[in-house]
């Protein structure tokens, strides 16, 4: 009886304890959300996306164009070769083989690397070495570097998931290796690699310190991926760096949270689609 009430009494304080964990990670961002929303939504103005940026209106507009485009052409680069990579090492390098854990190590480590060392890396390479300058190409390739082990670690663990006994089947109704990955193994990691592209689109719509030393700050409209230019969340930092524009900051702050919030959203329901076809 003893063992019972000591288990028990256990079990209730580690309840407790994830209960507040919870609760207060819940009221942490609940907090920081409705902050935002209150120090922002107050300032949100027509001027603010005028389609011109100046020193009076501040406009987030080309910001806002230009965020899209990173987003996309950088998920364009690093997904792909995210995928393909971890197809190889799932499905097929052999068992054991000692370059497959050199390269997952090696990606959990680039995982963990703060930004501002993409950054200096993207700078000394894309705009120096390249002669890219300050450009939307030399931030897409670094964004697109630093997003790269996250797609493939969470693609290679979402391939892994998919059951053995789904292959075995594939390859017994006369499949080969290839259409089983393509046409079994992939449809049935979508929504986990849909999570990986979740992750590494939150990264570069709030990337900063790495954009900051090779896209360049310039907030006006690109005319091509060779031109400088700003993303939201470098606006935001400039904004309130310079401590003329604190209001217009927390504006900004606002639309990319609902920014991120659609694209995940949206993102969600396209993995909820592909879970009920599975």
């Amino acid at each position: 009886m003893k063992t019972k009430r000591k288990i028990y009494a256990g079990s209730l304080i580690l309840k407790i304890l994830v209960i507040a964990a919870a609760a207060f990670t819940i009221f942490i961002l609940g907090y920081l959300i409705i902050y935002i929303l209150a120090k922002g939504i107050p300032h949100l103005t027509p001027e603010l996306f005028s389609l011109k940026y100046t020193s009076d209106n501040v406009s987030m507009l080309p910001s806002i164009i230009n965020t899209l485009i990173m987003i996309g052409v950088a998920l364009a680069i690093a997904v792909p070769v995210g995928v393909f990579s971890a197809i190889y090492l799932t499905e097929y390098a052999k068992k054991g083989n000692k370059l497959v854990g050199v390269i997952r190590m090696t990606a959990e480590t680039l995982t963990g690397i703060p930004s501002i060392v993409y950054g200096l890396f993207g700078m000394l390479f894309f705009v120096a070495y390249m002669k890219m300058s300050y450009s939307l190409l030399a931030g897409i390739l670094t964004v697109a570097i630093m997003v790269l082990p996250t797609v493939l670690r969470t693609t290679e663990e979402a391939l892994l998931a998919v059951p053995q006994s789904y292959r075995e089947g594939s390859f017994g109704l006369g499949a080969g290796k290839l259409r089983t990955v393509f046409r079994v193994v992939l449809p049935s990691a979508a929504p986990g690699i849909v999570s990986g592209v979740i992750l590494a689109t939150g990264r570069i719509a709030g990337e900063t310190a790495a954009l900051i030393y090779t896209a360049g700050t310039v907030a006006d409209l690109p005319q091509n991926l060779l031109s400088s230019g700003r993303t939201l969340a470098v606006h935001m930092y400039v904004l309130s760096t310079e401590g003329l524009h604190t209001d217009q900051a927390f504006a900004t702050a606002v639309i990319l949270l609902v920014m991120v919030l659609v694209i995940n959203v949206l993102a969600e329901k396209v993995a909820s689609r592909m879970r009920k076809k599975q």
